[in-house]
């Protein structure tokens, strides 16, 4: 297992002189074509050849050959037609060919040529067609994955229908359509049922609750729709709720309080409404996942039990009142997202497991609290060590006696350097920032800001603070984005900021910052104009304003302009002066010629009197 096999694989003609009864070839490289030697081979029991690099195609004489086989696992890059044994084979109980390049139909007497198969993997292959009905003849499968295909059409009646001991059935992410199931859908023995990435329409159906030992229910990226039926939560044992991307309406159902053993609720992009139940409480909830529907009201007691909780993300919804208290006693929340909300009063204490908090777009109000250092994002043992949803494999990777693997790590939404993006798996270990922006925060921003040493993005812009920019900031070695703009900020921008190397994105436009714009060094010599644009006291590279102190050119234009309206000004003072003097100079002069002259006296009397 895990070697380098280098052995003659062609001449098959040489018959060994032994018998095999099991052969483990498990990460073999370069290993050519299928090991032709096994043709004579007639007593092997068990046959794994996984996460191999064989190529070829799959033989049908193996199965012939042997008919004691009951294992057979060939995860390589094997192709062609999936072609079945000449005669039944009712010793083989799994069959796992997944992770191949295998193409074409599903044989359609796949059911009547392997009827005691209790594991078929088929995921991750080329097939296309529809789901033969002749499975439904398998009634010893327990484990059912047609996933990760090309696979259309329904789900007939007869496919699963005779599979009563069907415990995990896995077709996701193919293009299956029409309803979900039929009539006569009756698999009591159900655990998980793996419906996502296919084209599915209508309601969750009621046969559904034949199946009351349901733990995991995975129904994404369909188009169902109506409402989320409340007898989901008399499933004492689902676990697992996880229908992202449909038409769902209406509220989230109260009876959804009675699932004490949910971990995984992920209703997001939906059309729900209605309150949020607050008695929604699971004390083993993991992860929440219900952004972008129109639920409102206040959270109260919500997930105020729920001390296992790693991912809360109730982001574009109308929710409102104060974010709660409780929220900075959840030991193990790592991810906190409530923005596009409206969520008001002042910002919780938060707890020291926050890697992620996204506050945007709300109206909280207040100062920052100085105890934001106090996530693990300060610079103390940092542990990155991949958590259990970042290591859980992609859905249904393998089959063994305890069915397909499903991954539990779902996508976080998150906005850094002015664009959002989709985290998911492993890389949310490596995911840290902080988005308060477009709220009515006040006040400085906290010195202790700068402790946060690890963090990734910070976002604190379109909020009404003021005062300094803390000289710690300079402290923020990994930061890659870091936007104050939109703010009352004043003074300087410390000079030592341009010791972040690392950091392509930086805005401070719009606030009453002065003095000169950094050094235009490393990547401050990358920024330009809309990274400082709105302080008007601001001067110097990349702003046009000069920070010489010579007087400009424009400034002397502007000097004269307001000389030549002062001059204007003193103008009409002496015309208005003049004016008056002049007016009664020529009264006088009228009056003495009057009493000089007897003839225009007379006359000037004349005229008076006829007028």
């Amino acid at each position: 297992m895990n070697n380098d096999l280098y052995a003659e694989t062609e001449l098959h003609y040489l018959a060994p002189a032994f018998q095999l009864h099991s052969i483990l070839l498990s990460g073999c490289k370069d290993c050519g074509t299928f090991p032709k030697f096994l043709y004579h081979q007639h007593d092997l029991w068990r046959v794994d050849f996984s996460h191999n690099n064989l190529s070829g195609e799959l033989p049908n004489w193996l199965l012939e050959n042997n008919p004691n086989l009951s294992s057979l696992l060939v995860n390589n890059s094997l192709s062609g037609p999936f072609l079945l044994p000449i005669h039944s084979h009712i010793s083989l109980l799994t069959l796992d060919v997944s992770n191949n390049l295998i193409s074409g139909h599903i044989p359609k007497e796949m059911g009547t040529y392997l009827p005691s198969l209790t594991n078929l993997n088929i995921s991750a292959n080329a097939f296309n067609g529809s789901i033969p009905s002749s499975i439904g003849d398998m009634r010893s499968l327990e484990s059912l994955d047609l996933s990760n295909n090309q696979l259309s059409g329904e789900i007939h009646e007869h496919s699963v229908e005779g599979c009563i001991s069907l415990a995990f059935l896995v077709v996701s992410n193919n293009s299956l359509q029409g309803q979900i199931f039929s009539k006569n859908f009756n698999l009591p023995n159900l655990l998980r049922l793996q419906l996502d990435g296919n084209h599915f329409i209508g309601n969750i159906p009621d046969r559904l609750l034949n199946s009351f030992l349901l733990v995991g229910l995975y129904l994404s990226d369909n188009h169902l729709s109506g409402k989320i039926l409340s007898w989901l939560g008399n499933m004492s044992d689902l676990s697992d709720i996880i229908m992202p991307n449909n038409n769902f309406i209406g509220p989230i159902p109260v009876e959804f309080c009675q699932l004490e053993n949910l971990e995984v609720l992920d209703l997001l992009e939906n059309n729900l409404s209605s309150d949020f139940p607050s008695c929604l409480n699971s004390h083993y909830f993991q992860q929440v996942h219900l952004s972008r529907n129109k639920l409102k009201g206040q959270l109260k007691e919500a997930f105020y039990s729920s001390s296992y909780l790693k991912i809360l993300d109730l982001s574009y919804n109308h929710f409102d009142g104060s974010i709660p208290k409780w929220i900075g006693r959840l030991s193990q929340l790592s991810y906190l997202i409530l923005s596009n909300n409206n969520f008001d009063g002042e910002m919780p204490c938060l707890l020291d497991q926050l890697r992620l908090i996204d506050l945007s777009c709300n109206n909280l109000s207040g100062h920052i609290p100085p105890s934001l250092d106090m996530t693990t994002l300060h610079d103390k043992d940092y542990d990155v060590a991949p958590s259990p949803m970042s290591t859980a494999p992609s859905p249904a990777v393998g089959v063994g006696p305890a069915g397909p693997s499903v991954r539990k790590g779902e996508t976080i939404e998150f906005t850094t350097k002015s664009i959002s993006y989709s985290y998911k798996g492993r890389i949310l270990n490596y995911l840290s920032g902080i988005d308060l922006s477009c709220n009515k925060l006040t006040d400085e921003i906290p010195h202790q800001v700068g402790n946060l040493t690890r963090i990734h993005s910070l976002n604190l812009s379109h909020n009404e603070l003021s005062r300094p920019i803390p000289p710690s900031f300079s402290y923020l070695m990994q930061i890659e984005s870091l936007d104050l703009s939109y703010n009352y900020l004043n003074g300087k921008i410390p000079t030592q900021l341009v010791e972040l190397y690392d950091l392509p994105v930086f805005g401070v436009a719009h606030n009453n910052l002065v003095g000169k714009t950094p050094e235009r060094i490393a990547q401050f010599g990358t920024f330009g104009y809309d990274s400082y644009e709105g302080n008007l006291l601001f001067c110097g590279l990349p702003l046009p304003k000069s920070c010489d102190t010579t007087e400009s050119p424009s400034s002397i234009l502007g000097a004269s302009t307001e000389d030549g309206e002062d001059s204007n000004f003193m103008d009409m003072d002496i015309f208005y002066i003049s004016f008056t003097i002049s007016y009664v100079t020529v009264l006088l002069v009228i009056a003495a010629v009057l009493c000089i002259n007897p003839y225009w006296r007379r006359t000037w009397f004349y005229l008076t009197e006829c007028g």
